[in-house]
């Protein structure tokens, strides 16, 4: 089996589009770690898609804030400003699904969490000691991770951390240690790298390879100005920060 994993799409429609046509016909299943809305302007239509294409999803924290079920000062001030427009975006039907996702899931052979096993709605792994805290807080031989919009790989073989930053095309072997493994975020990248990013996991190779795809990142800011969005959540999608 081959799945695509992504996450922290964050109402990018441009984006999500672009990944979905690079997974067509090379995956089985599509699974999501959360954040479909926040920040971009195109919430209610993420959420359709991802609805129908993934096989698994899971709320994040901005989906949360949107509903409501998190407290918008929690979130910086460009952050909060997004969450309660998306929350007052949000379509019913669009809502009801959000409200029936988990931050955590597990499937055969991985745990998936949108932050982190030790906080799955707030915690970011951005260090090898919480991504050892991670693996050692579980025992799926992979972790997947979200929310931090940074692409990582991180093996542990018992007795030594390897890995860490894993830019486009980076490849790991599964079966030579535990991962802890995040795909990057699909609609607002923040390790430099302006394009959309995803984890293609090959059960059969029992390789993981992280992708990148060019998507049209002047539409998505021309939506999010013409809606009112703060435009510093616009400028920073030509950059990747």
């Amino acid at each position: 089996m081959r799945i695509a994993v992504i996450s922290d799409i964050h109402g990018n429609l441009a984006a999500l589009e672009a990944v979905l046509a690079a997974v067509a016909g090379r995956c089985d299943q599509v699974w999501c770690l959360g954040d479909v809305v926040g920040y971009g302007a195109r919430p209610n239509e993420c959420v359709d898609v991802v609805r129908t294409r993934a096989t698994v999803a899971l709320c994040g924290n901005h989906d949360l804030a949107a509903l409501g079920r998190l407290d918008t000062t929690d979130f910086s001030g460009d952050a909060g400003a997004a969450a309660r427009w998306t929350g007052n975006e949000l379509g019913a039907e669009e809502r009801a699904w959000l409200e029936s996702l988990s931050p955590l899931a597990a499937r055969d052979g991985a745990q998936l969490f949108h932050g982190s096993p030790r906080d799955p709605v707030w915690d970011y792994v951005l260090s090898e000691e919480v991504a050892l805290e991670s693996l050692l807080a579980t025992t799926a031989p992979i972790v997947l991770v979200g929310h931090s919009h940074v692409a990582l790989a991180l093996g542990w073989d018992g007795e030594e951390l390897a890995g860490g930053l894993a830019p486009a095309e980076t490849e790991v072997e599964l079966d030579r240690a535990r991962w802890l493994l995040n795909p990057g975020s699909v609609g607002q990248p923040r390790d430099g790298d302006p394009r959309a990013a995803w984890l293609l996991i090959d059960d059969e190779t029992r390789r993981a390879s992280f992708m990148r795809v060019p998507y049209a990142v002047a539409e998505t800011q021309a939506e999010i100005r013409e809606r009112g969005l703060p435009p510093a959540l616009a400028a920073r999608l030509a950059h990747g920060i």
